[in-house]
Order: structure tokens, then C-alpha cells, then sequence
């Protein structure tokens, strides 16, 4: 049952933050496109546009970081746990988790308490503390600690387990 719910809860955390960073990286296209349209068309761009796109990809890469890694989509080397034999490469999974996990929660600590220590700092381009901006940050390795817990010490999934299914999948 618990791991159900486990399974259930990643199963709708995924998409949804996958969602929620794809309509930043939307948002950050169309703050490009104004700029452009701005600076080439209508003789000159506002400063903001620049650094509200910086704080956007910043924010679409940490939210949609544990929903790829829950998928198994970051760049690793899986080729160690195919040649351990499978007690020592349960244990290395074990390993691979407790260490995403702990750096997770750490980087969310580190970047909230760096967020807050910058609240009487503004931006530049739009005047507003830089707190608001560098919230991202904790927020996304929180979800990277949640992908994480609810994902469990199993194996990551790799491409070759993708193509596999799409083969069986196949009619």
C-alpha cells in the first residue's frame, strides 16, 4: 500500500512540475522575443527583459530537476550497477540515493538561508528583492528531495530501459 501511494504521488508530482516548468520556459521565450522585437524593431529594449529571462531558465531548470531525475533523464554512468553482481549493485543504488537525497536537502538549506540573506538587495531591471528570484533555488531542490524520497532506492531508469518498453509496447 505505502509504496502505491508512493508511486501514485510521484506519478502526478512529475507532470505536474514538468508542467510548471514548461510554461516558465514559455514565459522566458516570450520575454526573449519581446526583447528582440524591442531592441531590433522598436529601437530599444527595457533592461528588464534580459534579467527577468535569466531568472526564468534558472527556475525552469530547478523545477523540472527531480521530475528528470525521477526519470531517469540526467547524463549518468549506469554501467557499474550492470557489472556488480546484484547485492553490491542494490547497495550502490542504496548509495546513489542517500546521496541525492542529502544534497538535495542540503542545497534547499543552503540556497533558502543565501535567499534570505539577500532579501535587502533589489534587482536592477525589476526593482523587486533578489530574495523573490533565488527562492527558485530552494524550491527546486526541495522537489528534487521529493522525487527523490518517493522514487526510493530503486535502480534509475536508463535509455535502454525507455527502448525496451517502447519495443514491447509496439503492436
Amino acid at each position: 500500500m505505502f509504496n502505491t501511494l508512493r508511486s501514485r504521488l510521484l506519478a502526478i508530482s512529475r507532470p505536474v512540475t514538468l508542467a510548471l516548468a514548461g510554461a516558465l520556459l514559455t514565459l522566458n521565450v516570450a520575454a526573449i522575443l519581446y526583447g528582440v522585437f524591442a531592441r531590433y524593431i522598436a529601437g530599444g529594449a527595457p533592461i528588464w527583459t534580459d534579467e527577468i529571462s535569466r531568472f526564468l531558465i534558472i527556475a525552469t531548470v530547478m523545477l523540472a530537476a527531480g521530475a528528470v531525475w525521477s526519470e531517469g533523464g540526467h547524463m549518468r554512468v549506469g554501467l557499474l550497477e550492470k557489472l556488480l553482481p546484484t547485492p553490491f549493485a542494490r547497495l550502490l543504488n542504496v548509495y546513489q540515493w542517500l546521496l541525492t537525497l542529502l544534497i538535495a536537502a542540503g542545497g534547499a538549506w543552503v540556497s533558502y538561508r543565501y535567499a534570505l540573506s539577500v532579501n535587502m538587495f533589489t534587482t536592477s531591471g525589476l526593482g523587486i528583492s533578489r530574495t523573490v528570484p533565488l527562492l527558485s533555488l530552494p524550491v527546486g531542490f526541495l522537489l528534487l528531495a521529493w522525487h527523490a524520497l518517493l522514487y526510493g532506492p530503486a535502480p534509475l531508469k536508463t535509455v535502454e530501459d525507455s527502448l525496451h518498453k517502447t519495443v514491447e509496447d509496439s503492436p
